[in-house]
């Protein structure tokens, strides 16, 4: 890694300094390692697109060679998740507040998160076709199924019955939010979009190595 200038170095470590004041789950360092990782990915991108920040392209690669996501949708949508301003780009405050709780969230902050990367079109409900889009998506086709639409269908249906409290064919925030707290196991119902412990450690590993000597 090159070596950086005093004045950079500076500018980090106050950058740090209130960015962990927002950010529940990082501390001052490991703040620092994470501008640093950020600074790291801009410099890969055209200056042109560093100057907004992290990129789709450049986003989604980490997803899928660090996290080892696969689902374009879902990759997307967790993008989204992340790009809080809409600006299409991912910004040093977004990646530390996103990896807070991507790495490190609260059941609570899980449930908000993997909620906002399923209602895919940002109206505050996960609808029946949302679920369809990303079930289709995810769920392994088995070659011998005549018709494997339908059993994404039936799987829809057992969601909504147990999920939809209120009865109105869609699933609210409050709905998702009951229902996974009495089955810890259905936050990822629709689709893989939080890492597993093994690709977040290796990342801490990596990201915090400064930290771990």
């Amino acid at each position: 890694m090159q070596r950086m200038s005093a004045m950079n170095r500076k500018l980090i470590q106050n950058l740090a300094e209130t960015l962990c004041k927002q950010v529940k789950h990082f501390n001052k360092t490991e703040t620092e390692c994470l501008i640093r990782l950020f600074n790291g990915l801009l410099g890969e991108q055209a200056e042109r697109r560093a100057a907004h920040g992290l990129d789709r392209v450049r986003f989604r690669n980490i997803l899928h060679n660090t996290f080892g996501m696969t689902d374009d949708m879902m990759m997307d949508s967790v993008f989204r998740s992340f790009d809080k301003d809409n600006d299409t780009y991912i910004s040093v405050k977004e990646w530390v507040e996103g990896l807070s709780v991507f790495l490190r969230g609260t059941l609570d902050e899980k449930i908000k998160f993997c909620f906002d990367v399923y209602n895919l079109h940002g109206d505050g409900y996960i609808s029946r076709e949302e679920m369809l889009q990303m079930l289709k998506d995810s769920l392994i086709r088995q070659p011998t199924e005549e018709d494997p639409d339908e059993g994404i269908k039936d799987i829809v249906e057992i969601a909504l019955k147990k999920m939809d409290y209120d009865h109105d064919g869609k699933v609210s925030y409050s709905d998702f939010e009951k229902t996974v707290k009495d089955e810890n196991l259905l936050l990822e119902a629709f689709g893989n979009c939080l890492p597993d412990a093994k690709s977040t450690l290796a990342f801490e590993q990596h990201a915090f190595q400064d930290t771990l000597n």
